[in-house]
């Protein structure tokens, strides 16, 4: 699975991950965003592994947890809170109450209020409507690895904290919820209230005996 097959003109700053599996380059996204602050130039504030580009809007009431980057013209809505390893390239919106945790939001995406991402690479052009979902983790289940179905393949990524790889100009209607290990192509659509469970609880079972 490569990542470039899914998102076009991925920051330079992850051209050597780019080769990681996704789970592999957001388990691994602190330790990355961390290496790449200190190449950021003079117009980006910077402050205890927060790196906040002069141009982007912040609005009141922000947590943000470091490391963390912000590119161009990003806009940051009201009460977002921003847990360790989000990287948000150039024109990113973050809607107001939404919650971010290690992942990467490329450009021109736009994830409105009241929703929740983890562990996730999100393309260009995206769009989350209000309340919809990235799940990173199988709560509800007893053995919580967590596997992916891409190429009518099931793969195990060895890890229990993924959420999705989304492709370019998807879009992701109200309340939507992908489940943990979703695989979007480009220009995926996801009504509103629905569902994403590429792996049934039954595959799951069959794959870790």
């Amino acid at each position: 699975m490569d990542i470039k097959d899914f998102i076009s003109d991925m920051s330079v700053y992850f051209n050597t991950e780019q080769n990681l599996l996704p789970w592999e380059l957001t388990t691994d996204l602190k330790e990355v965003i961390e290496k790449i602050i200190p190449n950021l130039g003079k117009d980006f504030k910077t402050s205890d592994g927060i790196a906040i580009h002069r141009s982007t809007i912040i609005e009141s009431g922000v947590t943000i947890k470091r490391p963390f980057v912000a590119m161009e013209n990003c806009y940051i809505g009201a009460n977002a809170y921003f847990r360790e390893g989000v990287f948000l390239d150039n024109s990113v919106r973050i809607g107001p109450c939404s919650e971010i945790k290690s992942s990467i939001i490329c450009s021109g995406t736009a994830i409105a209020h009241l929703n929740y991402i983890g562990n996730s690479i999100i393309g260009r052009n995206v769009n989350f409507e209000a309340g919809s979902i990235a799940a990173n983790h199988y709560n509800e289940r007893e053995n919580k690895r967590i596997k992916v179905k891409y190429s009518n393949e099931i793969i195990d990524t060895g890890v229990e904290k993924f959420g999705a790889l989304v492709g370019d100009n998807s879009r992701i209607g109200a309340n939507g919820v992908l489940s943990p290990g979703t695989i979007l192509e480009k220009n995926s659509v996801i009504k509103r209230l629905e569902l994403i469970e590429q792996i049934g609880p039954e595959q799951t079972k069959s794959c870790y005996n």
